[in-house]
This record gives structure tokens, sequence and C-alpha cells, in this order.
């Protein structure tokens, strides 16, 4: 420890004014609900990320609270460029809106740990000062000769614990004249939490209860790095504390880490300061935890938006680009680890809100499934009305390179196949037609039963369609099917022929709306191409 080596007065004073920055810090406690997103800017956002970010933002607005998003990138090492601003682009898609970050800033700025470097160190000096946590000078020669020297089958990855420290080269082990003369000529160090031997730390999870640690089953984990930026488990404590986060709500990975933070909290603030704590359950894929390189193994997308890797060019595809609506994509995830009690699986934000309650959420892993995941989507498609859809559906048949002008046309054509649409993309095939003729002609479904009557029925049946106005698809029907029966032709016979001359293929709404939006001149134009493909060579 410093005071036990002589500190020179410039330590002494730092010291000093830790311990008063952090009794100050300490002498106010809001009881208003504030939560936070943290996430590293490494990467894509993972759909387990963003339940995350749903669950926070549904307890904060349904207890009038604060959502604060707060970027965690000390560890300059893993840093991708554009990763950050990806992460809001996400979150804007999906419409959970931080009340504070660092787009939009708040009371408790800056909301980036790399600008929060020196509140980190004040912190963690005050620690060494009190003797619970201290230098640490291993090269990573010797950090290595100790792993290799205490593997064993039972102990294949030694840790830096009690049993050891001992042994290394830290504070604990050097005189205070050398720890100091160290530290004086910038000998590279890290500061080490000092776990207690033999305790256990226990803590009140608000989803899975009372959860107990064992003290000595715990390494003794890097607070601040060599580099003077603090790992995680030292930031989120402090950053918590000093954005005075009510409850702090994560994934069950970091449950193992909890033991330390919670020792962060008793030594540096008291245990009663302490946010309420709940970890979430996985999120599983067909063979455990999804992770993100699953969606290329299993086909579908695991990250919100598409996610271009900087420095492979990689492209990872997206919920939003797969043809996900965000309403679908945050009542799905919703569904992946709650429930209200009830049968009900369609729920809008304003409803999540209401009836989200942490006591709800499950504490075993929730298993994704895909076909699930688009019948959400379906349902929301049907759910939402033509004028929502109508900018989305642009976007879908721009990318094809059709580009729409006729609002109220597409209005019309919205209403007649959404039905038949999972996800956005699906208008391409199912609307493109009406706007373009088709491509890709079904002919070999024509071909094997074509005859003479049937070539006699569609040239006079184009007749008919130039000749007259048709007040509605209805009247249209009557007229196709007296005809057939006039050429002794079942409607049958020829419906699906007239279907493939306008689509293209065996799909789509009645046939009789299609011909009436495209309108005589156009539907007697598909006729007749098709006819001169149907004529023998």
């Amino acid at each position: 420890m410093i005071t036990s080596i002589g500190s020179s007065q410039i330590l002494q004073t730092s010291i000093v004014i830790a311990i008063a920055i952090a009794y100050i810090c300490r002498m106010s406690t809001d009881k208003k609900v504030r939560v936070r997103f943290a996430p590293s800017p490494t990467g894509g956002l993972h759909l387990g990320g963003v339940r995350t970010v749903l669950y926070n933002y549904l307890f904060a607005k349904k207890y009038g609270g604060d959502f604060v998003v707060r970027i965690e990138d000390t560890d300059q090492t893993r840093f991708v460029p554009g990763a950050e601003e990806y992460i809001f682009e996400c979150l804007k898609w999906c419409g959970l809106y931080p009340d504070e970050s660092v787009v939009n800033g708040g009371e408790y700025r800056p909301y980036r740990q790399s600008e929060r470097k020196e509140r980190y160190k004040l912190y963690v000096e005050e620690l060494v000062a009190e003797g619970h946590a201290y230098y640490a000078f291993d090269t990573p020669e010797q950090l290595e000769e100790m792993r290799n020297k205490n593997r064993t089958d039972e102990n294949p990855s030694p840790q830096y614990d009690y049993k050891v420290r001992m042994q290394m080269r830290n504070s604990l082990t050097l005189s205070g004249e050398e720890v100091h003369r160290l530290i004086r000529s910038n000998t590279p160090y890290v500061i080490r939490i000092k776990m207690p031997q033999n305790e256990t730390v226990s803590f009140t999870d608000m989803i899975r209860g009372e959860v107990s640690f064992d003290t000595s089953l715990v390494d003794d984990k890097v607070l601040l790095k060599a580099d003077g930026m603090p790992t995680y488990h030292l930031a989120v404590v402090v950053d918590d504390h000093e954005m005075k986060i009510s409850h702090a709500f994560r994934g069950e990975e970091w449950l193992p880490s909890a033991p330390v933070h919670v020792l962060l909290w008793k030594y540096l603030f008291g245990l009663d300061a302490m946010p309420q704590w709940a970890h979430f359950p996985l999120i599983l894929g067909p063979s455990g935890k999804l992770s993100k390189r699953d969606g290329a193994k299993y086909g579908f997308p695991v990250f919100a938006m598409n996610w271009t890797d900087p420095k492979t060019g990689e492209l990872t595809e997206g919920f939003k680009e797969k043809g996900f609506l965000p309403e679908a994509f945050i009542n799905l995830l919703a569904l992946l680890g709650w429930n209200d009690g009830t049968e009900q699986e369609i729920y809008s934000l304003s409803e999540l809100v209401e009836k989200f309650s942490m006591d709800r959420v499950h504490s075993a892993g929730a298993k994704f499934d895909y076909e699930k995941a688009k019948w959400f989507n379906h349902e929301w498609i049907k759910k939402l009305n033509t004028g929502y859809l109508l900018p989305k559906v642009k976007v879908v048949l721009a990318a094809k390179n059709i580009e729409v002008d006729d609002d109220a046309k597409l209005s019309t054509v919205i209403d007649l196949v959404k039905d038949r649409c999972t996800l956005l993309t699906d208008f391409d095939e199912q609307a493109a037609y009406f706007f373009k003729e088709p491509k890709i002609m079904e002919l070999h479904a024509i071909q094997p039963k074509w005859n003479e009557t049937k070539t006699a029925f569609f040239k006079e049946w184009a007749s008919v369609l130039f000749s007259k106005d048709f007040a509605d698809p209805h009247q249209m029907e009557e007229q196709f099917k007296e005809l057939a029966a006039s050429m002794q032709l079942k409607p049958g016979e020829v419906m699906m022929p007239f279907r493939i001359m306008l689509v293209g293929g065996k799909f789509g709404p009645h046939v009789f709306d299609i011909a009436h939006l495209l309108g005589k001149g156009e539907t007697v134009k598909r006729i007749n191409e098709v006819l001169k493909m149907l004529e023998p060579a």
C-alpha cells in the first residue's frame, strides 16, 4: 500500500483528493429510476444486446425513469471505427431513444468512458490506500511462467489469485522503496483488486433471488490497466455511482464478475448505494448460446442491422435489411425471456411499457426460433396501416429498380398483397408485377394442357377487355366465366393461365383484382405477349 512505503507528497495528495471526491459523491442518493445500457464499440449489435436495451427501456419508461446509453470504450485495442455510430443507428431504427447519451448529452456527461479516465484513477488509488487493491508489475513473460508453473489437469487455466499473489512481483511482495522506485521510473504496472479469502459475497438478483459466491474462487481482477485506462470492473461501478444508476440490468454472462463488483461497491460507496441488479437469461440458438457468428452458420440474422467489418469487409446481414419491421423485432425480443402471464403475443411498444415487469422475466435461457420471428413480422405487416408501410415498400421496390410515383396505386397494391408477405422484401415478388412486366413466365405450368381452344379463348377475352370498361373486378370475373362457358371451357382451365400471363407465376391475390388494377391496356398487352410465346415454333 502507498501509506506503508513512504510515498511522496504528490502521491499522498492525490490519495487525499481521491478520498475527498469519493466522499462527496456519496453524499446524496437519487431514488429516481435510472437504468443504463453500456455497449462496447467493437462491432455489430447482437439481438441479445437489443433485448437488454429493450428491457432497460421498458423498465425506465414504466416507472417514469431515465434510460441512459453509456459507451464502454476503455479497451482501445478492440475499438472498431464506426461501431459507436452503428449502435445509435440501430437504437433509432428500433425506436428505443435514450434520454442521455453521447448523442444527446445529459447532466452526467461525459457518457464515453475514455473521456472519464482521470475519474477512475482517483477511485482506484483510494482502493490501494485502504488495502483493497495493489500494484502489480509482472511482465507478460512472468505471467506466462506463473501459468505454466501452476497448470495441472484439474486447473488448466491458473488464475492470479490469493494462492499465487505472494509469489508474484507486486506491492504485496516488494518493499515500499522498490514500489516507489518502479512507479517513479515509469515501469509498467496494473492495479488489481485484492480478493479476500474464504468470504461469501451475496446480493439479491431481481430475477434469480439470492446469489452467493465464494471469494476464494475469484481471481484478483485487473482494475486499472498499464495504459491508465480502467477495466470494465472498475469503470462500471464508478460510472453507475456517479450517474446515479438505480437499477443495473445485464446478461447472465456477467454473473461471474458480480462478486468483484459487489466488493467494489462495498469498498468505495457502501452496499446501500449499490443499484438493484438483474441478470437476463441467455438467448439460445439451435445448439447453445446464440453467438454473433451464428448468423452465417444457421442462415438467419443475429444483428439488428447490417454490419460490415471495416477490417475484413465481411458483411453480416441484419434483421432490418432482411425485411423485418422494427415493431416486429421489438415484439419478438420482448417475448424471448418474458411474458405477462397471458396468451397474448402481439404487443406494441406502449403495451410493453404498460405490462412489463421484472418478476415475469425468466431465469432460464430463451430459444430463438427464426420461423416464429417471421410469424411476428407477418402479423405486424397485416396489422400496420398502409400509409405506414408505403415508404418502406417503396424502398424495397426501388432496390429492384422499380420507381413508383403513383402512391394511390401502390396503396391499393399493398392492401391487396400484404397478407401474403412475411418479410418486407416479399413485396418485391408480390407487388412488382403491378408496376413492371414480369421477366420470368412459368410457361411450363401452361404448355402441357395448352390447345387451340384456349388460344381462341384468350384472343376473344383480349378483344372483350379492349372493347369494354368494367366497373369492378367482380363484373370482369362474371364476363370471363360467361365467355369460358360459351366455349365449353371450365373457369379453372383458363383461370390459372390468365394469372400466369399477368403475374408470371402461380401466386398473388385474386386474379381479377390484379387485372382491374393493371387496367385493360396493360392486361391485353400481357395476354398477347404470352400467346406469342405459346405459338408453335
